[in-house]
C-alpha cells in the first residue's frame, strides 16, 4: 500500500490545479490549506478552514450552489474528507457542474502526529465517490496521471472528484488568515468586485 503514496505534493498539487485564479477554493485544515495558501499567496479566492475538520465538502458545496457562475474547487485531505464523507452523496445528487473536489491523500494524519488513516489501511475514497454517484472521477498515483486529473478537475460537464496519492511529507509553508469571519468577508468582497475566477 505504501508504494502508492509516492507523488511530491509540492509538485502534484500545483500541477493538478493549474492557474489558481480560475477557481474559488475551499480547503480543509492543515496540509491542504497550506498547499493552496502557498499557491494563491493567501488570496481572496481562498477560504481555508481551520479547526473545522470535516466541513470542507459541505462549505464548498454551499459556495458552488450560491455562485453557479464561478468554478469552485474543494481541496482537502484524506483525514478531513473521512470526517464528512457522507457529503459526497449530497454533492453527487445535486451534481453542481461548477464544483470539483481534489483529495490530497497521504494515508496519514500529519497534523496530529502521523497516525495512519483509513486510506493508509485500504479505504479507497475515489471508489467511495463513485459509489456516492460521482460520474467523473480519477485516481492520480503517478506523474503520468496528472494531466488526466487536471483535465477532470477543470471539466464543466458535472461535479468531479480526483484523488491524488502523495507521499506523507510536509506541505509548503504558507501564511494564511485562519480567522474564518475575516476570510468570509474577504471572499465576499472579492466576489462583489466581479473579477473572474
Amino acid at each position: 500500500m505504501a508504494m502508492d503514496y509516492v507523488l511530491d505534493r509540492r509538485v502534484a498539487v500545483p500541477a493538478l490545479v493549474g492557474d489558481p485564479d480560475d477557481f474559488l477554493f475551499v480547503t480543509g485544515l492543515g496540509g491542504t490549506s497550506r498547499d493552496i495558501g502557498h499557491l494563491t499567496g493567501d488570496g481572496p479566492n481562498l477560504f481555508a478552514l481551520g479547526g473545522a475538520m470535516g466541513a470542507a465538502l459541505s462549505t464548498g458545496l454551499g459556495l458552488a450552489l450560491a455562485r453557479p457562475d464561478r468554478r469552485v474547487m474543494v481541496v482537502t485531505g484524506d483525514g478531513e474528507l473521512l470526517m464528512g464523507v457522507g457529503t459526497l452523496a449530497t454533492i453527487a445528487v445535486l451534481d453542481p457542474a461548477n464544483l470539483s473536489v481534489l483529495c490530497v491523500d497521504n494515508g496519514h494524519y500529519l497534523e496530529t502526529g502521523g497516525q495512519v488513516t483509513h486510506t493508509g489501511r485500504g479505504t479507497d475514497l475515489e471508489a467511495m465517490a463513485r459509489g456516492a454517484g460521482f460520474r467523473i472521477t480519477a485516481k492520480v498515483a503517478s506523474e503520468a496521471d496528472i494531466e488526466h486529473g487536471r483535465a477532470i478537475l477543470r471539466d464543466a460537464s458535472g461535479c468531479s472528484f480526483v484523488l491524488a496519492r502523495v507521499a506523507p511529507t510536509e506541505p509548503p509553508s504558507a501564511k494564511r488568515d485562519m480567522d474564518a469571519g475575516a476570510a468570509r468577508l474577504r471572499m465576499k468582497a472579492f466576489l462583489a468586485e466581479g473579477k473572474p475566477a
